[in-house]
């Protein structure tokens, strides 16, 4: 269990991380959108003009995500938590790796691919530990239900609790992400003045705003890396020979 007296790390990880599991990218060159054009399967418009293929899109990613596994930067940070550090996950993706992993503490803050909603109240959520949501599938209130996640044009309603989370961190990690997608990339402004910022990620030299340190590596070396680090010595510090 962590400690309430340990430094804060909260994790910030975008599609990057599962990237390495198998789980397509949205923006690479061979992911998702390549293939979907974001406005046929990922808009409110698109689910009132064509709700079967959405769901089909949808579905299929499911099965993607049940089929993926955690991978070692998944793993060294549940590994992190389970020593006794205080450690936050903030994630952009939908899928459930970092539970998968361990980590107990996640936000996920477009949505959760393995629930379905329903389309009146957003509170009306079911898990959907096998199969996928189909026409016809119901709420309890007689609606038909939709994937849990955040559409292009949706307000994320979980966005205020996060930079809450955020501006108590004393440490910031953010993974795999190019930091692109607003308003989830406007989370390193609440980090707290005092409080270091590190992106690991390929291109990170490119991505890092100003002031962020940087680890040109992918998550499943340089996240397992850094935790190594933090291990051995206790605490969250900025190991000069991995920046770069």
């Amino acid at each position: 269990m962590s400690d309430p007296r340990q430094p804060h790390l909260v994790v910030f990880t975008g599609s990057g991380i599962s990237a390495e599991s198998g789980i397509q990218t949205f923006r690479a060159g061979d992911g998702l959108w390549a293939e979907h054009p974001i406005e046929e399967v990922a808009t409110p418009q698109a689910w009132r003009r064509d709700p079967a293929r959405v769901l089909n899109f949808y579905n299929l990613r499911r099965e993607q995500v049940r089929r993926a596994r955690p991978n070692a930067a998944h793993k060294a940070l549940a590994d992190l938590e389970r020593q006794g550090f205080r450690v936050s996950i903030i994630t952009q993706n939908i899928d459930d790796l970092h539970e998968r992993a361990g980590s107990r503490n996640v936000l996920h803050l477009h949505g959760e691919i393995l629930k379905a909603r329903s389309t009146v109240d957003a509170r009306m959520q079911y898990p959907l530990p096998r199969g996928g949501i189909e026409l016809g599938d119901i709420c309890d209130k007689g609606s038909q239900l939709r994937p849990d996640v955040v559409w292009f044009g949706e307000s994320v309603p979980h966005f205020g609790e996060a930079c809450e989370i955020v501006a108590e961190a004393d440490m910031l990690l953010v993974v795999g992400t190019s930091l692109a997608v607003m308003p989830a990339a406007s989370l390193l402004e609440h980090t707290p003045l005092d409080a270091p910022s590190v992106l690991v990620d390929p291109e990170a030299a490119a991505l890092a705003p100003p002031g962020v340190f940087r680890i040109s590596q992918p998550a499943g070396k340089g996240v397992p890396e850094l935790v190594r680090h933090w291990r051995r010595e206790g605490r969250l510090w900025v190991p000069e020979t991995l920046l770069g």
